[in-house]
């Protein structure tokens, strides 16, 4: 029966009492007036009660009623049992999402937007040393305190991933990649990567050992290579060129391993400051010994300023792309040298009139031995390191190359550099050579 038939019902029993008074009392309306005063007290308490409830229905049990004050109560409990069972659903949800992240190998960590530490996974625990529940509400910085993380978090840059060693094991090399969510909070997912830095680091130990083993023998052939030239027959000379040749193709391609291992192992020694404009001079120079004559080759110089950096390295680099321009510049081509300022960085653009690469090309050039066309490369006598040199040395000086081509038209390669804030000069704008 609804509660307001069963209140109705109650409140006409009560009147029918009270009227029956106006017969038998010597005062009428007194017991109307008790019953009156009995009901609204009855509900005053009732509604005490659900007031008490509602203030704290977590904590409490609903009150039992009857009548209207019962259907009240029903109406107050639906909207409470459809959220607990929604509580329960995504109670369950988060229970199942711990369970399966626990299981991953990768660590996950959940910072939330102050930087301190609200949840982590079993394996991030393990990889950074986390304590549960000591560590929740922690200040991450104060728990991996590498100073490259703190500059890394702190600088809210993170589009390339960072690698650093485990708070707890040294032996351990971590990558970690941040991902902002929500209200600025971050997720932080760590991979164990020692493994590949260890296969990395044998490949390189392998190739810089090699290199040096084989410049001894190297060194032994080439030079009786040139006491043969006067004491064998003529008739083989031939032979004795096309060993010189092969000789000489094995020694430049020691020289860019060993170069290629140095600058992936060697000593970061101070930067100085580099006089471009003289090295450009000097390397333009050796570009127009090289060609002999057969290209247009001008250098342009729009700026003065120099980089802080390693000479050696970035005359390698700067050798490496200007002498491939002239080698794979047909005869009475033209190349363009310059050396400009565009925003905050220093440019070199090197730019021929040459074959030209296919676009599918573009992203591997930098890649070790690869080729193009292979059959022109042996023509040229490279050894295919040369872009890889390239490429190490501009990551070595925070630098980037773009490479532009149209095939069968010619290439453009661009070398961009931060412009120091300072930058010394070291001579005259807007020169040109050539």
């Amino acid at each position: 029966m609804p509660g307001w038939h069963q209140e109705l019902k109650r409140l006409l029993l009560l009147l029918a009492v009270g009227l029956s008074g106006i017969w038998w009392s010597p005062w009428p309306f007194l017991p109307l007036a008790v019953i009156s005063l009995a009901i609204l007290l009855w509900h005053l308490r009732q509604s005490i009660r659900m007031k008490r409830w509602l203030t704290s229905y977590e904590t409490q049990e609903a009150p039992t009623s009857s009548g209207i004050w019962q259907d009240l109560i029903k109406l107050s409990l639906r909207p409470t049992k459809r959220s607990q069972r929604y509580r329960h659903k995504l109670q369950a949800l988060f229970d199942r999402l711990q369970d399966s992240t626990s299981a991953l190998q990768e660590g996950i960590v959940m910072v939330d937007r102050y930087g301190n530490l609200e949840w982590w996974n079993r394996s991030a625990g393990k990889m950074l040393g986390l304590r549960d529940p000591i560590d929740i509400n922690q200040p991450i910085t104060n728990l991996i305190r590498a100073p490259e993380f703190t500059a890394y978090f702190s600088k809210g840059d993170f589009d390339t991933p960072l690698e650093l060693n485990s708070p707890v094991a040294k032996d351990m090399c971590l990558s970690l990649n941040i991902t902002p969510f929500g209200r600025n909070e971050r997720l932080i997912v760590a991979h164990d990567v020692s493994r590949l830095r260890q296969l990395e680091q044998m490949r390189k130990d392998f190739v810089g050992n090699v290199s040096h083993e084989l410049r001894t023998p190297l060194t032994v052939i080439q030079g009786y290579l040139e006491t043969f030239e006067d004491i064998i027959p003529e008739r083989a000379g031939r032979m004795l060129t096309q060993m010189q040749e092969q000789a000489s193709r094995m020694d430049s391609l020691v020289r860019d391993l060993l170069a290629l291992s140095h600058l992936e192992n060697g000593a970061h020694d101070p930067r100085t400051g580099v006089d471009i404009i003289t090295l450009l001079e000097q390397i333009t120079e050796e570009a127009i010994a090289v060609s002999a004559g057969q290209h247009s080759i001008r250098l342009t110089i729009d700026t003065d300023e120099c980089l802080n950096g390693y000479e050696h390295e970035l005359r390698s680099a700067f050798t490496n792309l200007i002498i491939n321009a002239v080698k794979y510049t047909p005869g009475e081509g033209n190349i363009s040298i310059r050396w400009y300022r565009d925003g905050d960085n220093l440019c070199l653009s090197v730019q021929d009139s040459g074959i030209g690469i296919e676009e599918h090309h573009l992203p591997r050039l930098t890649e070790r031995f690869y080729r193009a066309d292979p059959s022109r490369s042996k023509n040229t006598g490279g050894t295919g390191l040369g872009l890889a040199i390239v490429k190490h040395v501009l990551l070595r000086h925070a630098g980037n190359l773009q490479v532009t081509s149209d095939y069968g038209k010619g290439s453009c390669f661009t070398a961009c550099f931060e412009a120091p804030e300072s930058s010394a000069n070291f001579g005259d704008k807007a020169r040109q050579h050539g």
